[in-house]
């Protein structure tokens, strides 16, 4: 007889990947502000990106685990993907300097992201 490694109410890889995701994406937030009000803001908001996109790669990697070994639902290797599309967009307007969809894109990955959240 084989028992489950994660708990129904325990923290999973996958909620840990979200929820790193999430934290990643709202530091980006922050480290926008200070993009626009300080000289080290750039640096910040630059390393941050790359931290971001290792999270959304993160997020993509928890949910194939998830579902391959586990026989769960591919729904989360969806979403994962998604994400993952909407980050290299996100990276893409960004370094095109395109904040007109860069702001907007952002804002919308963070609350996807924390529905996702809530969600597991």
């Amino acid at each position: 007889m084989t028992t489950r490694t994660t708990t129904r109410h325990g923290f999973s890889f996958l909620r840990i990947a979200i929820a790193l995701q999430t934290l990643t994406i709202f530091l980006q937030a922050v480290s926008s502000g200070l993009l626009m009000t300080s000289s080290y803001g750039e640096t910040l908001h630059s390393v941050g990106a790359r931290v971001m996109y290792g999270a959304s790669m993160l997020y993509v990697l928890a949910a194939v685990l998830a579902w391959k070994p586990g026989g769960g639902s591919p729904r989360p290797v969806l979403h994962a993907s998604g994400f993952l599309i909407l980050a290299s967009v996100q990276v893409a307007v960004g370094i095109a300097h395109v904040p007109s969809v860069h702001l907007p894109l952002g804002v919308l990955m963070f609350g996807l992201s924390v529905l996702a959240l809530a969600r597991r």
